[in-house]
């Protein structure tokens, strides 16, 4: 089947579903089909726990993939199985159920995390076993596992278009560089001020709060007595809310003082109220906002999939979604659904996705993606003011000089002279 094709007829099947998350497993009798009449997915995400709020969306998008593709007819012939299982906010638990699904079930794939602590803690789960990740998203770089497919950006789809349009846009010159206290924040950091120093401006600090951290009044003082023009924002999970409502409230104002973000998305705005972000900006690859045929009906099918007519949509959903459309392709290239099989089948595999057009590069099984920059307004959804006009190859090690034509991360492995 063409890929046009594939992805038409699965969305027209879809659209005539009444759907909703219990309905894979119950109305579609997946739960009872034994291992060899379905082609078995795992789906691991925190289901409960404080990253919930988050990651329940990233399974939704999954699910919705898997039964869209199941009214299609499935892969190979047969219906998708998920195996769902709760990754509890926990990279114990993490590993724990990686492990589950990887030996006990079996499955070929498993679809899962949101933070990069959650990856990094099953990254040896699948590296040991040879077994295949699908990792949707956003994320620092410098990784170039062989068992991962990486759909989320990384920094130069993210960061390189953003800082010089601060710099040379905005005209704001003097950063101000805050963050969560892990991994993903202090290496985005690290590429931001790369960035800025080759655009001429410069960083005037580098802060960070424990994830989760809700107590920003003395940090917001510390921004409003630094002596910036701009905040560079890589605040992660329920820590955005109460950074943005504390800036607020200290009387900052974003037309004077703005917060420019890696991470605050569509449903961290619906998480604070809209009004905490008007005139603040985020850099992504894909926004709600986007006016395309394809975004419009992907929102309006995954509304009535949660059965909630104002959900809203972000990145790391989004790519969440179109990740299983790939894989499904992949395994049907490949005419089996096996790790190595499918992780070979999958390079060069191309989606007409939300977002626009995504491809996997062969070298690093990361994603082309197209680099976009919104403004929050008033609704709750941003503007894009910017945007390149075609995708673009992913960098990983960015950070570290790596370039396309002077890979770090290839088809042979990672060559660490490079680093």
């Amino acid at each position: 089947m063409r890929r046009r094709d594939f992805i038409r007829n699965s969305a027209a099947a879809a659209a005539g579903l009444s759907l909703s998350m219990p309905s894979i497993l119950t109305k579609t009798g997946l739960s009872a089909l034994a291992a060899e009449d379905a082609v078995q997915a795992g789906v691991l995400f925190s289901l409960t726990g404080g990253l919930s709020i988050i990651e329940k969306s990233l399974a939704d998008a999954t699910l919705m993939a898997i039964e869209e593709i199941n009214a299609n007819g499935g892969v190979l012939g047969k219906p998708i199985k998920p195996i769902l299982e709760d990754g509890a906010s926990d990279p114990k638990t993490y590993n724990e159920k990686a492990s589950k699904l990887v030996i006990r079930d079996k499955v070929p794939t498993v679809f899962g995390s949101y933070t990069s602590a959650s990856r990094k803690a099953v990254l040896p789960v699948f590296e040991k076993r040879n077994n295949l990740y699908f990792y949707p998203t956003y994320y620092e770089g410098y990784e170039c596992s062989k068992n991962v497919v990486y759909t989320g950006a990384v920094p130069n789809q993210q960061l390189s278009n953003y800082i010089p349009w601060i710099i040379n846009t905005l005209g704001k010159k003097k950063f101000f560089i805050v963050g969560s206290n892990y991994i993903y924040p202090k290496e985005m950091a690290k590429v931001c001020k790369i960035l800025i120093e080759q655009n001429g401006g410069e960083w005037v600090a580098d802060e960070y709060l424990e994830l989760g951290h809700s107590e920003w009044g003395a940090m917001v003082k510390k921004i409003k007595d630094s002596g910036c023009d701009v905040v560079l924002s890589n605040v992660v999970g329920d820590s955005v809310v109460a950074f943005y409502r504390e800036y607020k409230n200290q009387g900052l104002s974003y037309d004077k003082l703005p917060i420019c973000a890696t991470v605050t998305s569509e449903i961290e705005i619906a998480a604070m109220g809209a009004e905490y972000a008007v005139g603040s900006f985020t850099s992504f690859p894909y926004f709600q906002a986007i006016d395309t045929d394809i975004n419009k009906a992907f929102v309006e099918r995954y509304r009535k999939y949660v059965n909630d007519p104002k959900a809203v949509t972000h990145h790391a959903l989004e790519s969440s979604y179109f990740q299983v459309y790939l894989w499904a392709q992949a395994v049907e290239k490949a005419g089996e659904a096996t790790p190595q099989a499918i992780v070979e089948a999958v390079k060069g595999q191309e989606f007409d996705a939300p977002n626009g057009h995504v491809t996997i590069a062969p070298e690093n099984l990361h994603t082309w993606l197209t680099p976009r920059i919104a403004q929050w307004g008033a609704d709750g959804q941003g503007t894009i003011i910017d945007e390149y006009p075609e995708p673009i190859f992913p960098l990983p090690y960015v950070a570290y000089g790596e370039t396309q034509d002077n890979l770090f991360c290839a088809e042979a492995g990672l060559d660490t002279s490079k680093l």
